[in-house]
């Protein structure tokens, strides 16, 4: 990989063990806290499809789902752009946090 590359490690143990390779193949590592909803915006688009499913108290696997299904659809495309322009705020509090939990 050129050296202007650099790979994102989010610190999930199964992928920390990794650590000793990458640094013996010399390789840039974005260290990146694991799991982390501030840096991950498909981690709030899970919530609100979860919140939204459950509210709708699906009795079994196929209701599941179809909710599933319906109620992604109308997650709005506003949804996704505020989370996108709010990275760079999220990004600067989980900084300010030293990556511990923030108000987002």
């Amino acid at each position: 990989m050129p050296l202007k590359w650099v790979f994102e490690q989010d610190n999930v143990s199964k992928h920390t063990s990794k650590r000793k390779w990458f640094k013996d193949n010399k390789l840039n590592v974005l260290e990146w806290p694991s799991q982390s909803p501030d840096l991950n915006p498909i981690e709030n688009l899970w919530l609100d499809l979860k919140r939204a499913v459950h509210a709708r108290s699906p009795s079994n696997l196929t209701e599941l789902e179809l909710f599933c299904k319906e109620e992604w659809r109308k997650i709005a495309v506003s949804r996704c752009a505020s989370l996108i322009e709010t990275y760079p705020h999220r990004l600067s509090a989980l900084i300010a946090a030293k990556g511990a939990s923030t108000k987002y």
